[in-house]
């Protein structure tokens, strides 16, 4: 048996096909049964006057048995081979049958009633959000959006995706004027003060690179003495600009008003001005840009970009215990709870869920419903009677089971009266 979401077992094929043989066998017995009985009793009914009413019994059967076999077989095939008329009706039918079948379909099972009705019945919100919240529904999710987010990963062209961001990183990146836009985030962040940490930090580097590094001064300054002046004072002169040097440093550093530091936000503030105001400025700005446009080193990042993404994103995938997988499931597992106890968000699911249905059944009933027609269409007629018989066929023998009943009665009940009949006019 075929077991359909968990509720109502399917026979099989193979099933069905025993079932229909074995009610063929009962039918086709019990006719045999009749004729036998009708034989012995048409034989000896002079002797046994009673075996009369056995006579008519089993004649009633035999003529009740052939009419309905004649009946249930007229569907499928000709009775016997012979093409009588209004015969073999479903093979002769067949496409009308499967017009009438799309049709009963997309006007019974997929108008707005019934699909929206059992729609709203289900609480699919709910549902789906106690589903999501069994971890292990997660991780089966998660393992199942991982496959085919490698799939994917693996049928994307890495050259088609490399233009993609080449194209995008084009369009947003140096389609716009960046001058401009560089000037106005500059200004933010000098009014802020935030250029100032950059400040600090450079200081940091040069006084901890000056004091560690006082041998790096060398001769700087006394190589460009005199050549008569004698070594020793230019060691003198050599270590005081050191000093001098390394003290002018340290003062900048800490002191946060010192003239250095206002000389730097009266600068940056003017670049920043001028990034935005000064066409000239502007101009330079925008002639970097086309510069770096032109270097093939676009082209070389995107692809090196994507590469990166394309390997972060397949290891992630392939790891059930990376980070990314972690975070989905968890996500999936947040969103079920959510839903589950929240009964505006869960009534919202539905509603988005309904609505959707309701635009693809109202767009595509027809289309949905044609696949049944069409299906039908371009079966073989001896296909559709083997599969129609298939299905229906073992119901149908009962008819020729209790047409072989109700003829031994009817049979029975007509002789009876027939003869009582006579007796009485005798």
């Amino acid at each position: 048996m075929t077991i359909i979401g968990e509720r109502r077992a399917v026979p099989t094929d193979a099933e069905r096909l025993a079932g229909l043989q074995r009610m063929k066998r009962v039918a086709v017995g019990l006719l045999l049964a009749a004729a036998v009985v009708f034989a012995v009793s048409f034989a000896l009914q002079d002797e046994i006057p009673w075996l009369a009413f056995v006579r008519a019994a089993s004649e009633g059967a035999m003529v009740g048995a052939v009419a309905d076999w004649f009946a249930v077989t007229a569907l499928f095939r000709h009775p016997l081979g012979i093409p009588i008329p209004h015969t073999a009706i479903i093979p002769r039918r067949k496409d009308e049958i499967g017009a009438s079948l799309g049709a009963f379909v997309e006007n019974e099972f997929l108008s707005d009633e019934v699909v929206l009705g059992k729609l709203r019945s289900i609480g699919i919100g709910r549902r789906l959000g106690e589903w999501l919240a069994t971890p292990e529904h997660a991780e089966r999710l998660t393992a199942e959006t991982a496959v085919a987010g490698r799939s994917i990963l693996a049928l994307l062209g890495d050259d088609d995706v490399e233009d993609v961001i080449d194209k995008l990183a084009r369009r947003h990146l140096f389609e716009p004027e960046w001058s401009p836009a560089i000037g106005r985030i500059g200004t933010r962040l000098v009014a802020a003060g935030q250029h100032r940490a950059a400040i600090d930090v450079v200081l940091e580097k040069a006084d901890g690179w000056l004091a560690a590094h006082p041998e790096s001064f060398g001769n700087m300054v006394s190589a460009r003495l005199p050549k008569w002046v004698p070594s020793f004072v230019g060691g003198l002169v050599d270590d005081r600009a050191y000093r001098e040097v390394l003290a002018f440093v340290r003062s900048v550093r800490e002191d946060p008003g010192h003239p250095l530091r206002e000389a730097i936000d009266g600068w940056l503030t003017e670049l920043t001005d001028d990034l935005q105001h000064d066409p000239a400025m502007i101009a330079r700005v925008e002639q970097l840009k086309a510069d770096l446009l032109e270097s093939p080193r676009v082209r070389e990042f995107a692809g090196e970009a994507w590469a990166s993404i394309k390997a972060t994103l397949e290891t992630a995938l392939a790891d059930p215990g990376s980070d990314l997988r972690a975070g989905l499931r968890q996500a999936l597992i947040e969103i079920g709870t959510r839903l589950t106890t929240d009964d505006e968000l869960s009534a919202k699911v539905d509603e988005w869920v309904t609505d959707a249905a309701a635009y693809l059944v109202r767009s595509y009933r027809h289309e949905i419903a044609g696949v049944i027609t069409e299906t039908v269409e371009r079966w073989d007629p001896r296909e559709t009677t083997e599969k129609l018989e298939l299905q229906v066929g073992r119901d149908l023998q009962f008819i020729r089971i209790n047409g072989t009943v109700v003829g031994a009665l009817a049979g029975l009940a007509i002789f009876t009266v027939a003869s009582g009949v006579h007796a009485l006019a005798g």
